[in-house]
């Protein structure tokens, strides 16, 4: 069950959260422009918690693929007033920093902020495990390889699972030095993985989910989808969808999404289907195992 401490509060989630982006960029690949204005990015928001948004994802620092990286500054001066903004006017909500810097995630935590979510696991600036480690700040942590501007280079195959399993072993045992610590698993579907084995991350979670930590799952409006269906972003509703009800039969945490009243929608269908068919499920699930123990 996915628990979340923050700021002297427990949070206790039942079922798969769900993550809303807030993107307040001029060039996210999705919906680059539409809320890095304060009225605009305050109603999203609104909107976003009352279809049922567990979290909020403010991004200041688009990483689409052949986009000049924003500076330090600047993704300061985008993050910084919004999320001001929205503790005051939410001040109940769970507020995740989408950053791969440590100075950043600190401005941030002490303006108010939950969580931070790394694209990069702690790859891009070595002072964030470090930083993450000694304040027991909850942490997403993501799959990645390469830097900044080359991640999107990488089209990574072969034995996907064992790579973003050992990749995570090591990340989460720096923090782990530190003591105890809140980590969330993100596989990096989309970053630097190759068609095929974005897909295969999609199955068995279980086989990079590292001492049993929550595994978040963000597919919204991706490539994987459009390569596929011959979408577009903005037109990659239904194929998110479609990939979000597949990461939750095979075990996903939290869901981060651009559209969170179908993923809310895709979490109570698969939540009647699991409560209906549990003993089949169980039956099959053993069946399974003794067969599975049967083999050579």
């Amino acid at each position: 069950m996915l628990q979340i401490t923050s700021r002297n509060k427990t949070f206790i989630f039942d079922r798969p959260a769900i993550m809303g982006i807030l993107n307040v960029t001029p060039d996210s690949f999705s919906d680059g422009g539409r809320y890095n204005l304060m009225d605009s990015a305050l109603q999203h928001c609104e909107q976003m918690i009352s279809n049922g948004a567990d979290f909020i994802d403010i991004g200041g620092c688009s990483t689409r693929p052949n986009n000049a990286i924003a500076t330090e500054h600047e993704e300061l001066e985008r993050v910084i007033p919004i999320l001001k903004a929205i503790r005051k006017a939410f001040p109940e909500a769970l507020i995740s920093i989408d950053t791969f810097r440590k100075n950043v995630a600190e401005a941030c935590m002490s303006e108010g902020a939950d969580l931070i979510n790394d694209i990069s696991g702690g790859l891009f600036d070595a002072e964030m495990l470090p930083y993450i480690g000694k304040n027991h700040i909850p942490y997403i942590m993501m799959h990645c390889v390469g830097t900044p501007e080359t991640m999107h280079q990488y089209a990574l195959g072969g034995d996907i699972h064992q790579t973003v399993m050992d990749f995570f072993k090591q990340k989460c045992q720096i923090l782990e030095a530190y003591g105890k610590q809140q980590i969330i698993l993100d596989p990096g579907i989309g970053f630097g993985k190759s068609l095929e084995a974005n897909y295969q991350l999609l199955n068995d979670l279980n086989r990079y989910r590292y001492n049993n930590l929550p595994i978040l799952i963000g597919i919204s409006r991706k490539s994987l989808i459009n390569k596929v269906l011959g979408t577009t972003p903005q037109t990659a509703e239904n194929g998110t969808t479609v990939l979000n009800t597949i990461a939750l039969l095979s075990g996903a945490d939290i869901l981060r999404v651009h559209d969170v009243k179908n993923a809310r929608e895709a979490i109570e269908l698969v939540r009647v289907y699991f409560e209906t068919n549990m003993e089949s499920l169980r039956e099959k699930s053993y069946k399974n195992l003794i067969s599975k123990s049967k083999q050579p």
